[in-house]
């Protein structure tokens, strides 16, 4: 693992840090190690930042406690993926709120060119699980390469992850806890199961965390922001699959929901979510593929033309070399690799994209075209 780790995690521990104010502090300082290395004055003038965080981070007492995250990291077979890593879900960059680190145990390929996750009520009915069963079967038969993420949770999670586990298809679940343990308890085998078949288990909460209801519901953003489809399969009126679809819907992602029968306590919410148009209806796999167009042969050709002839500054002469080298690359990193500030960047990039020569993706990641 690398030596910058521990300062990785340790930028995660800090009181008042979200992972908003975390990036901002890495995009101007330019690595983790380096925020806890900058004086109180030079913090105090990062956006979001001010005098009360700035005093948070030069009296942080939590080096120690990263140091011993590491080590548990470590005598675990645990992977901390880094916001910046390329093994990072590339999906969750285009989520403001998205973790800068994540604890992933397994080996699944969080990057899958398709990845859905499904979700519904604890309380499953025969009918939600005969849908669940019903979709997932011909998800398999269709050959796609894909990842089913949901949340280990009894009802419509558990049975999802179960069939795919039967079926073949790489599946992994967000916790909301540390990978430590499993919660619930009875669902330790098929998170076993999912670790040895090429799935595992997901989570930004270090190891030994505190279960709590709460961090349940903060989960859901991870798995709403690693899919490109969020289903719903059974809901209440209330619950964390409503939750989870709003959230989806925050992040422009795609939201889908099965119809019950009319009366039913747990088709409430997808019944819900069909009539407020947060969700579209879906009773079948062909029309998840026709609204993500997923049977098209292949992809339109960008609606920008490509300026062919044009006179580089300095500035973008860094960038645009960055991005032939590198690929698509978030504009974090971009501050990062060609050390100029998130101010000089931001136009610098609207100027190429104008020009046709860089294309702005989800998530303010950028490639060129």
């Amino acid at each position: 693992m690398p030596d910058d780790l521990i300062y990785k995690i340790a930028l995660s521990f800090i009181p008042g840090i979200g992972s908003i104010t975390a990036k901002s502090l890495i995009a101007y300082t330019g690595s983790a190690e380096q925020v806890f290395k900058e004086n109180e004055k030079v913090l105090r003038k990062i956006p979001g930042v001010g005098s009360i965080l700035a005093v948070n981070i030069m009296h942080a007492n939590v080096i120690a406690r990263a140091e011993k995250e590491v080590e548990f990291i470590r005598k675990n077979n645990i992977k901390a993926l880094f916001y910046l890593d390329e093994d990072y879900p590339q999906r969750l960059p285009g989520c403001a709120d998205a973790p800068i680190i994540l604890y992933v145990k397994g080996n699944p390929f969080l990057n899958s060119p398709k990845a859905i996750s499904i979700v519904g009520t604890r309380h499953a009915t025969d009918y939600g699980r005969n849908m669940t069963e019903q979709f997932i079967t011909v998800l398999a038969e269709r050959g796609y390469k894909i990842l089913i993420v949901s949340g280990l949770a009894y009802g419509i999670d558990i049975q999802a992850h179960k069939l795919a586990l039967r079926l073949g298809i790489p599946t992994v679940a967000v916790l909301g806890h540390g990978l430590e343990t499993i919660y619930p308890s009875i669902h330790t085998p098929i998170a076993r199961e999912m670790v040895e078949k090429s799935g595992g288990l997901v989570t930004d909460f270090p190891g030994y965390s505190k279960i709590d209801r709460t961090n349940f519901l903060r989960r859901n953003r991870i798995i709403a922001g690693m899919s490109d489809a969020t289903i719903v399969i059974e809901s209440a009126k209330k619950g964390g699959a409503l939750v989870t679809a709003d959230i989806a819907n925050s992040y422009n992602r795609d939201v889908f929901a099965f119809p019950g029968r009319v009366g039913d306590i747990y088709s409430q919410g997808c019944h819900f979510l069909i009539k407020s148009n947060r969700a579209a209806l879906i009773e079948t796999v062909s029309d998840l593929e026709y609204v993500m167009n997923w049977s098209a042969a292949k992809s339109l050709p960008d609606a920008v033309q490509p300026c062919l002839f044009y006179d580089f500054n300095q500035d973008e002469k860094l960038i645009v070399d960055l991005l032939r080298d590198e690929g698509q690359t978030a504009i974090d990193l971009i501050c990062i690799r060609t050390r100029l500030p998130m101010n000089k960047v931001s136009p610098t990039l609207l100027n190429l994209e104008f020009a046709g020569i860089v294309k702005g993706l989800p998530g303010k990641v950028f490639r060129m075209i």
